[in-house]
């Protein structure tokens, strides 16, 4: 990246939307200056300027909450950029994965594969914020060997379901297998958009 291209306000300073780079959920939107985004490119790790306390302040400094950089890019206009990150923790202070709240009211089914968009997300939300009582943080916790295990177990119990001809059995097996496999797919930090690029490369061949 060539800094000097980039175009900073008058106060120095250029936005910048932190975006998890395995769920695409946008984290926060903070702002830097030149000497923030070169330690951010330096370090891997995002640092920014902060316009109240007038100092640069690195993400995670007191909270041990980090974000790992896999990317940053720059719009048309050059003047904002988006930070594509691996989130060590929750982003926001008050202990949330994202600092965006949750959408009020009732959300519109745009696909038929938007669950898989949402449930990405929450799962990435659990890994975060690891509530207590929850089953998704149990997994983090316990680690990869517990997921591998689950994932085989379901992989398993689809075997079985589709022997016995039960689509009701089926469905609810094949969910479960869904959703650990997705759980996996966050432990090893692997976008599902990657799977998907696989899936389209070979479809296109």
């Amino acid at each position: 990246m060539n800094i000097a291209e980039l175009k900073f306000d008058e106060n120095g300073l250029i936005p910048a939307v932190v975006q998890d780079a395995v769920s695409k959920e946008v984290l926060t939107v903070a702002y830097m200056n030149e000497e923030s985004l070169k330690k951010t490119l330096e370090t891997k790790e995002t640092w920014f300027y902060s316009r109240s306390r007038q100092k640069l302040w690195h993400k995670g400094e007191t909270s041990g909450n980090t974000q790992t950089v896999q990317e940053i890019r720059y719009d048309c206009d050059k003047d904002a950029l988006v930070v594509l990150v691996i989130p060590n923790g929750p982003a926001c202070h008050t202990g949330q994965y994202s600092c965006f709240s949750k959408e009020s009211g009732g959300q519109v089914d745009g696909s038929r594969f938007d669950i898989i968009n949402r449930l990405e997300a929450v799962i990435a939300e659990r890994e975060a914020e690891r509530p207590e009582g929850s089953y998704t943080t149990y997994l983090f916790e316990k680690g990869l060997d517990k997921i591998l295990k689950k994932v085989g177990e379901e992989a398993s119990e689809v075997i079985i379901a589709a022997k016995n001809r039960s689509h009701d059995e089926l469905k609810w097996e094949a969910a479960d297998l869904l959703f650990h496999l997705l759980v996996l797919l966050r432990e090893q930090k692997l976008p599902l958009d990657e799977v998907l690029t696989v899936l389209k490369e070979r479809h296109e061949k």
